[in-house]
């Protein structure tokens, strides 16, 4: 089962890990469920919900040239999404949302792919999804699959 937002929130409580979510089809979803957990004051910085491009390149600074050609469902979109969230919210550790929820594919991506984006000190990345189901359960499945990144990355970062 995948990790949930209290868990997430302890782990960061544990480690004195301060969190920011930078969010574009989830559109603030992951912060409001970690925001819902009590005690979440304590290390939940903030986040950015940056639904268009424009928003993703001057809020968070991701490269233009990277989204005019990539599009922004792409892998290092979601990964600069983190990193800008990071800065942006004086956090240690970022996570980001970008994909197509539907109905409708966008940039050239099918509905239900989603880049989770991380960044935790120095270290960032992106993996990808395909989610299977309506808009809905798109947000949703993108939203769990942030938290369990979260999860992961504080994990590494306490067994480190």
């Amino acid at each position: 089962m995948k990790p949930q937002a209290p868990e997430v929130i302890a782990k960061a409580i544990e480690g004195d890990v301060q969190l920011a979510t930078a969010e574009s089809l989830t559109a603030g979803m992951i912060a409001a469920r970690l925001a819902e957990v009590p005690g979440a004051s304590a290390v939940l910085r903030g986040g950015v919900v940056s639904y268009s491009s424009a928003v993703k390149s001057s809020l968070l600074g991701v490269d233009e040239m990277l989204l005019a050609s990539h599009g922004s469902v792409d892998p290092e979109v979601a990964r600069q999404m983190a990193v800008g969230a990071q800065r942006a919210c004086g956090a240690d550790a970022a996570i980001s949302a970008t994909g197509v929820a539907g109905p409708d594919p966008h940039d050239g991506k099918a509905v239900g792919t989603v880049y989770i984006g991380w960044a935790m000190g120095a270290d960032s990345g992106s993996e990808v999804h395909h989610f299977v189901g309506d808009r809905a359960q798109i947000r949703e499945q993108s939203t769990l699959a942030a938290l369990h990144q979260f999860a992961a990355i504080l994990d590494k970062a306490s067994s480190q």
